[in-house]
């Protein structure tokens, strides 16, 4: 949202060591000043931006470690994207954070647009789709306007009446008197539930409810280098508003199945292949499977178990970025369990043919330096 990259904490202005109790108390504060609609700076809307977003990230324990240790480049890494809000209607905003709505949901007698729910979906994806990128069909009930009254939950030709207890306001007052004044009290007229309205002839369709539910399908597209449990939002695609307020939106969990062939490490992969004794002492060029298809990988006479081959840039593809890791394959040397008399004897016989020299080589301290190195 905000362009800056001023820290977070800054725009708050709390410590880093501020707990959830005064970031909470922050926000409100600033999201009460800067709203455009309650402050004159010319610069306000963008300020207000800046203090959702920073808001949005710390009050989250795993979006606040994520930034701590790595900045914003880490967010974005983790596939984080801040949340659009409707700017015009604060109440909503606050509902949005704290499931709180502090003015009572009504200006001027009219129901606040409220934002419609957001839904759940997930979708499963092979790691080799996860590499490529690809897109999925989801589909999913969605609660959409009613066709019939257009979300007003009233019979086509008929309009609402004014609710006679709060005479539509939405809002009954109670004044105390006391030795300091004064006292008044409002809550939200119980008749109206707040709307300050009253329906008297609701829709069919929808029996005033101004929504009905819908089947809908919808391609999500899927970024290459995005990992098992990561979620994708789309935006406006969730329940609809209430009286025209805005739609909510989507969070599509991603599950990347296992793959037998490959173990992932952040962007790297890591995977074995298997060399039979005597290949491992002759030297064998043999197929190694990589997310891109099989590669000839030609291993020298004398290869060891252990030994590790990189493969540069083979990998998984780095989500929001650029590069890839790399494909480590790590040698697997096979012994034979099962001999027959003949090739026992073979065996013996080239055992005492064979001196210490065949076998020396580079130790595990020496791999140990060079790797150092």
């Amino acid at each position: 949202m905000a362009t800056t990259e001023r820290d977070y904490y800054e725009i708050l202005g709390v410590s880093r060591a501020a707990d959830e109790r005064e970031i909470k108390q922050a926000f409100r504060r600033l999201a009460r000043e800067l709203h455009p609609d309650v402050s004159d700076d010319p610069d306000a809307e963008q300020r207000f931006k800046e203090v959702v977003e920073a808001y949005e990230v710390l009050s989250k324990q795993e979006t606040r470690q994520l930034y701590d240790r790595f900045g914003r480049a880490g967010l974005k890494r983790g596939g984080y994207q801040p949340t659009h809000f409707d700017l015009g209607d604060l109440s909503s905003l606050f509902s949005a954070f704290f499931g709180d709505d502090l003015f009572g949901g009504i200006v001027g007698g009219r129901r606040r647009r409220r934002r419609g729910a957001d839904l759940a979906a997930e979708v499963e994806i092979e790691l080799v789709e996860a590499a490529q990128g690809t897109e999925k069909e989801i589909s999913f009930e969605v609660a959409t306007a009613c066709s019939a009254c257009a979300g007003s939950g009233v019979e086509p030709g008929t309009n609402p009446v004014t609710c006679p207890t709060c005479g539509g306001a939405g809002r009954l007052e109670h004044v105390t008197r006391t030795v300091f004044g004064e006292l008044v009290r409002a809550q939200t007229c119980a008749r109206c539930n707040g709307t300050g309205r009253l329906i008297e002839h609701p829709c069919p369709t929808c029996d005033g409810s101004g929504q009905q539910s819908e089947t809908r399908s919808l391609e999500v597209e899927i970024p290459a280098g995005i990992h098992d449990g990561q979620r994708i939002r789309i935006s406006g695609e969730g329940h609809a508003g209430n009286v025209g307020g805005a739609a909510g939106d989507i969070y599509v969990l991603v599950r990347v199945k296992f793959d037998p062939r490959f173990a992932r490490e952040g962007n790297d992969l890591f995977s074995t292949i298997d060399l039979t004794m005597t290949e491992a002492a002759l030297g064998a060029t043999v197929a190694v499977p990589t997310l891109e298809g099989d590669v000839e990988l030609e291993f020298a006479a004398g290869t060891q178990p252990g030994e590790l081959r990189v493969l540069r840039g083979r990998g998984m593809p780095v989500l929001q970025g650029f590069g890839r890791g790399d494909h480590r394959v790590l040698v697997n040397v096979l012994v034979p369990r099962r001999l027959n008399d003949e090739q026992r004897r073979l065996l013996r016989e080239f055992e005492r043919s064979t001196t210490d020299a065949a076998y020396q080589g580079e130790t595990f301290f020496d791999k140990l330096k060079s790797a150092l190195r």
